[in-house]
């Protein structure tokens, strides 16, 4: 797999990986993974061990049942040793960063020894994660905000990838690729996470001396195929220029190939997008699609929940900051090793 990190992130890589294989061993998990604890309930059954929630996306959104996967076999560890794990997602993602803030105060109202969570919007969440620590409840800050956002709210770590790092790569390999004129497709304008990923596009291909613009749709449309293909196609023939297009998910990266298919612009525009599923990986098989960026939402879960499990009962704590889980391209030379950790619902 062609991973697009530095000589300390592929160091940080190889200590992951030898956490991940350690905890594996200490678990009884099997390969359909466990069940987190959706009951709201405020304390493990025994009360041995913490209660550990995590906030994380709609449970029927493609990528966070990936990152839900991985907190659910890190559970098994922490239901081992008497705890529990409550997994709370909004409803829809209209008013992402107030709804994340209310999940937080849940989180706190129900008894929370530990909290994982994404820093989305931080001028809606950030008070309430400040809640989370002043009240000595250790945090980890996953999937969005990075670094920065755990050092400046007092958190553990931060597991997930760098948006602005994963953009850079996708930005550079469109230039490789020949693309000089990209359009970035927002459809959650406004989240830290999702504007990294423009900035970093725009950047990565300006080295090629291409560019890229964004084009941000209301968060309304988020999940709405038909508005957000229509949206695209209306972009791309309005400016025959734009050689390029990316998605910031792997459902809109959908809605954008129904675009290019309904314009008659698969000759001349390609496309790609952060994240990945099965369909993403079949159009990559077979040419129409460039590339995937993947973050490895289930290393997210998994090591989020793990790690933060780990320092709650025994003081343990990672040097490395952030714990990176990407960025990694997925393009036709190694789309066929990740075809079968699609299959398994880890991919």
């Amino acid at each position: 797999m062609s991973l697009t990190l530095s000589r300390a992130g592929r160091t940080r890589a190889a200590l992951a990986a030898v956490a991940v294989a350690t905890l594996f061993a200490t678990s009884a998990c099997g390969s359909d993974g466990g069940d987190s604890d959706d009951s709201g309930s405020n304390k493990s059954a025994s009360g041995d061990g913490p209660a550990i929630f995590v906030v994380g996306g709609k449970a029927d959104d493609p990528f966070w049942s990936r990152v839900k996967r991985g907190a659910d076999d890190a559970a098994e560890v922490v239901k081992a040793g008497g705890g529990s794990v409550t997994w709370l997602g909004p409803k829809n993602y209209d008013n992402l960063g107030p709804d994340a803030a209310k999940l937080l105060e849940t989180a706190l109202s129900q008894g929370a020894d530990g909290v994982v969570g994404p820093d989305w919007v931080p001028e809606a969440q950030d008070a309430a994660f400040e809640k989370v620590v002043s009240g000595g409840i250790p945090l980890v800050i996953y999937n969005a905000g990075g670094q920065d956002a755990a050092d400046k709210l007092g958190a553990l770590n931060y597991v997930g990838s760098d948006e602005f790092t994963a953009g850079q790569a996708g930005g550079k390999f469109f230039g490789d690729s020949g693309q000089s004129n990209v359009l970035c497709v927002n459809t959650l304008p406004g989240a830290a996470n999702t504007e990294a990923r423009c900035e970093g596009i725009a950047d990565g291909i300006s080295e090629s001396g291409g560019t890229s613009t964004q084009l941000p749709l209301p968060s309304s449309k988020f999940g709405d195929p038909t508005a957000v293909a229509q949206a695209i196609k209306a972009a791309l023939l309005k400016d025959d220029s734009i050689d390029g297009v990316v998605t910031i998910s792997a459902g809109d990266a959908t809605s954008a190939a129904t675009a290019i298919e309904q314009g008659n612009v698969g000759d001349s525009v390609a496309l790609g997008t952060f994240d990945l599923d099965p369909d993403q990986l079949d159009r990559i098989k077979d040419g129409s699609q460039l590339f995937a960026i993947d973050q490895q939402p289930y290393m997210q879960g998994y090591l989020a929940v793990s790690m933060l499990y780990a320092n709650i009962q025994w003081g343990l704590e990672l040097p490395q900051k952030p714990l990176l889980t990407g960025p990694a391209i997925i393009n036709a030379d190694n789309v066929d090793l990740v075809m079968a950790g699609a299959e398994a619902g880890v991919r």
